[in-house]
């Protein structure tokens, strides 16, 4: 099965066209490692932490820059079951975040202190899935 951490550079250049100046939703799969995995130089961040605790400071170390340019979670939740898809198919947590446009996520993926904690993100997640909608209208229902 395939394993997806970072977008591929065809991915992420799809991603760059999307307009720039509209709010967006990135919903966040994560399924995490049994021990988290750092590369050759980082073993001291995490020695022994689980995926979810890497992943948990991932997000109390990117945390502060999320919310300096603007972004916020308006949905999060932990995976029960599969009910349409792949019986292997299995996730920990899933969230979505918002931002005012892409221009903030793109602040904040070059954000020098960012890049230091996304090596705990890294480290944590076994396979993830990162997907970018533009907000729609909820009150209308399925339609």
């Amino acid at each position: 099965m395939d394993r997806f951490i970072d977008p591929s550079p065809a991915n992420f250049q799809a991603f760059k066209d999307l307009p720039r100046d509209e709010p967006i939703h990135m919903l966040n799969l994560l399924h995490y490692r049994e021990l988290a995995e750092y590369p050759q130089g980082h073993e001291h961040h995490g020695n022994g932490w689980t995926g979810r605790r890497a992943y948990e400071e991932y997000g109390k170390t990117s945390g502060p820059i999320f919310h300096r340019v603007g972004g916020s979670i308006v949905w999060r939740g932990t995976f029960q079951t599969m009910v349409t898809g792949p019986d292997d198919m299995r996730w920990d947590d899933g969230f979505v975040a918002q931002y005012p446009n892409s221009g903030a996520f793109f602040e904040m993926i070059k954000d020098p202190d960012y890049q230091k904690a996304v090596v705990n993100r890294t480290a944590a997640l076994q396979d993830s899935r990162l997907v970018r909608f533009k907000p729609g209208d909820t009150a209308g229902g399925f339609g």
